[in-house]
C-alpha cells in the first residue's frame, strides 16, 4: 500500500524543490501545498495547521503516514517511505 504523503512547501525554497524531486524520482504520489501561492484568505489557516505539527513553521514540512519530517532529510524521508 502506498504511503500517505502531505508536503507543505514554498515555491521558491531550494530544499522544498529537492524534496519534491526526491518524491517524484521515487514515484511517490503526494499532496503538496505551496504555501506562498495560496490565496491570502487561506494562508492563515494553513499556517495554523502547520504550526500544530511544526512550531517553527519552517519548510519543507512533510507528513508521511503520520510521521512528521521537517526539512530536506533525504535518508529520513526514504526510511519513512520504506525505500
Amino acid at each position: 500500500m502506498a504511503p500517505l504523503v502531505r508536503l507543505y512547501s514554498l515555491s521558491t525554497c531550494s530544499h522544498c524543490k529537492c524534496t519534491k524531486q526526491l518524491l517524484d524520482d521515487c514515484g511517490i504520489k503526494y499532496d503538496c501545498t505551496d504555501v506562498d501561492k495560496v490565496p491570502k484568505e487561506e494562508m492563515a489557516q494553513i499556517l495554523q495547521e502547520i504550526r500544530k505539527i511544526n512550531e517553527r513553521c519552517s519548510f519543507p514540512t512533510i507528513i508521511i503516514d503520520g510521521k512528521v519530517i521537517i526539512g530536506y532529510k533525504e535518508q529520513e524521508i526514504r526510511e519513512a517511505l520504506g525505500l
